[in-house]
C-alpha cells in the first residue's frame, strides 16, 4: 500500500511552540523591539488565522502576501522546527511501514516560505525515512498532488493520514482510504463542523499513530476478494 502523511500536527507537534518561537525570531530579527513578548502573542494569534480550515478548499496554488515571505518569517520556521517535536515515535513508524513493504510518502503543503517544509522535515530527521516527498500549495493544487501520487503508483490503495479532515473531502478515489489523526489543536475546528465528516467516505479515525497498523489490517480485510 501507499501510505502518504501530512507533516505538521501529524507527524510533528510544530503548534505547541509557534509562540515560543516568534519570541526567538523577534530577539535574533529585533533585538530593539521592546514588548517582544506581546509582539509574539499578537503574531501567534495572526499565524492561527492561517491554520483556520477551508472545508473542501486547497483547489488552487497560492502565493502568500510578501511580508509573510521575509527573513523574519523563515527565522520563525526554522526556530519552529528546532521547538518541534515528534508525535508517537514517528521516525520508528515510518521504518516499520517500510519494513512491511509499503511506499511511505510526505503529502503536505508548502510554507510561506519557498523550500521550507523540505527543510523542516530534514531538520526533523525525517526526509531519509520518505520513499517519495509531495509538497502541494505553491506549484501545484492539492489535486494535482493527488493526481501525482496516481501517475507514480498507479491504482494501488493510497492510505492518506491528515489531522485536517477538511482537505478529504471531494478528493480521493475508490482506491483511497482517509485516516483522520486526531490532533487536539486542530481537532477543535473539526468538532466544531463534525457534520462535514459524512461527506468523507471510507474515513477511519485514530488517535495514535500506531493504530495505523489496525487500519492497514482493517483495509487488507475489508478489500480482499
Amino acid at each position: 500500500m501507499i501510505i502518504g502523511f501530512d507533516f505538521d500536527g501529524t507527524l510533528v507537534d510544530s503548534y505547541t511552540p509557534i509562540e515560543e518561537a516568534f519570541k526567538r525570531a523577534l530577539e535574533i530579527r529585533y533585538r530593539w523591539l521592546p514588548g517582544k513578548s506581546l509582539w509574539a502573542k499578537l503574531l501567534t494569534k495572526i499565524e492561527l488565522q492561517f491554520e483556520r480550515p477551508t472545508f473542501g478548499g486547497h483547489k488552487k496554488t497560492h502565493k502568500p502576501p510578501f511580508f509573510l515571505r521575509t527573513k523574519f518569517f523563515e527565522t520563525w520556521f526554522i526556530e519552529r522546527a528546532k521547538l518541534s517535536k515528534p508525535i508517537d515515535d514517528t521516525p520508528e513508524l515510518l521504518k516499520r511501514l517500510k519494513e512491511e513493504g509499503h511506499v511511505v510518502i510526505s503529502f503536505s503543503a508548502e510554507d510561506f516560505i519557498d523550500g521550507m517544509k523540505v527543510k523542516r522535515l530534514k531538520m526533523a530527521g525525517l526526509y531519509d525515512l520518505f520513499d517519495d516527498i509531495i509538497v502541494f500549495g505553491r506549484e501545484m493544487t492539492l489535486d494535482e498532488a493527488f493526481r501525482l501520487v496516481r501517475e507514480k503508483y498507479g491504482n494501488e490503495t493510497f492510505i492518506w493520514v491528515d489531522d485536517k479532515p477538511w482537505r478529504f473531502i471531494g478528493r480521493g478515489d475508490e482506491n483511497t482510504e482517509f485516516v483522520w489523526y486526531y490532533f487536539p489543536f486542530t481537532a477543535k475546528f473539526v468538532e466544531k463542523n463534525r457534520e462535514k465528516l459524512a461527506l468523507i467516505p471510507h474515513l477511519h479515525v485514530i488517535r495514535d499513530l500506531w493504530s495505523i497498523f489496525d487500519v492497514i489490517e482493517r483495509v487488507k480485510q475489508e478489500r480482499s476478494p
